[in-house]
């Protein structure tokens, strides 16, 4: 399948460039948190109130090139649950599911308030109804109560608790890519199986991903071997050579091949997930860099 990245600041390109882009079936909207994180070109201490009317802009433009029916999955912090739900409702996305992604490592402290374990997926949909949804069933690990293994597994619910992030230091194991002094190369690298999950759940082969804040290129590294076209929009040259690098050749930790068994149990899984028996390499020329 075919992917672009293309460099450019995603509110000016959606702004000035949207008719560029092909109908998207499946957007991924991971922005940057506004929390003061040091972007090399990205101001994360902006004010709230300019910070939500960029999410509001980004939001409205990513609608407008939205197929009917097609899906926008909107991560952010659980305490700006409420501003995230008003941005989609104000660019006319109908909400579907509040998708919880329970952390599996210790719980953020806070003083006088439970402590943080989670962060927030608004599931939206351009339409009441959803053009392609796909109800995936995953095998877990048995709780210690059930004496008995599933047959045919269980349906994936709106709390994702099974989906390990990639936190600092050594738990972030082999999937975190890293300078060449051991360094994470990018603290908020999305895992890949939270992008398999989202794709599966979301489109079929052939459809079109979206990714308006690309980072390392997760999504499109997820999209590329489900057989989805993709493209991602990335400000940082740095992140947009790690991408090319990514899409380039599978590293095996990007390689999905190893959570097949885990959906074993979905109905259509070959409908929506074609294997193969060796992910394929695609070549550099391959991939489409726009500059704007």
């Amino acid at each position: 399948m075919s992917y672009k990245v293309i460099k450019s600041d995603c509110r000016i390109f959606l702004k000035d460039n949207f008719k560029e882009l092909k109908p998207i079936d499946l957007t991924f909207l991971d922005p940057p948190f506004n929390q003061n994180k040091n972007y090399a070109l990205h101001n994360d201490d902006l004010p709230e109130k300019d910070y939500w009317k960029m999410m509001d802009d980004v939001c409205k433009s990513i609608f407008k090139i939205t197929s009917a029916g097609g899906a926008i999955y909107f991560m952010q912090r659980e305490k700006n649950t409420e501003f995230v739900l008003r941005c989609l409702k104000k660019a006319k996305w109908t909400f579907q599911n509040l998708i919880i992604w329970k952390k599996k490592t210790s719980a953020v402290p806070c003083s006088k308030k439970y402590g943080k374990h989670y962060q927030v997926i608004a599931f939206a949909t351009k339409g009441e109804k959803a053009r392609v949804f796909n109800k995936l069933r995953i095998s877990p690990p048995l709780p210690a109560n059930y004496k008995f293994e599933r047959e045919n597994g269980i349906f994936v619910t709106d709390i994702w608790d099974d989906i390990r992030e990639l936190t600092s230091g050594y738990l972030a194991g082999d999937e975190a890519l890293r300078n060449e002094n051991g360094e994470r190369f990018h603290k908020q690298q999305a895992p890949i199986s939270l992008l398999l999950r989202i794709i599966l759940s979301s489109s079929n082969i052939g459809d079109t991903v979206f990714d308006p804040f690309a980072g390392t290129g997760t999504t499109l590294t997820v999209a590329n071997q489900l057989n989805r076209q993709t493209i991602g929009i990335e400000l940082d040259p740095r992140n947009i050579k790690c991408i090319e690098n990514r899409l380039s050749e599978v590293r095996d930790t990007d390689n999905i091949l190893k959570f097949h068994k885990y959906y074993q149990c979905t109905k259509n899984l070959k409908q929506i997930w074609d294997i193969q028996e060796e992910i394929e390499k695609v070549p550099v020329d391959s991939c489409s860099l726009f500059n704007f």
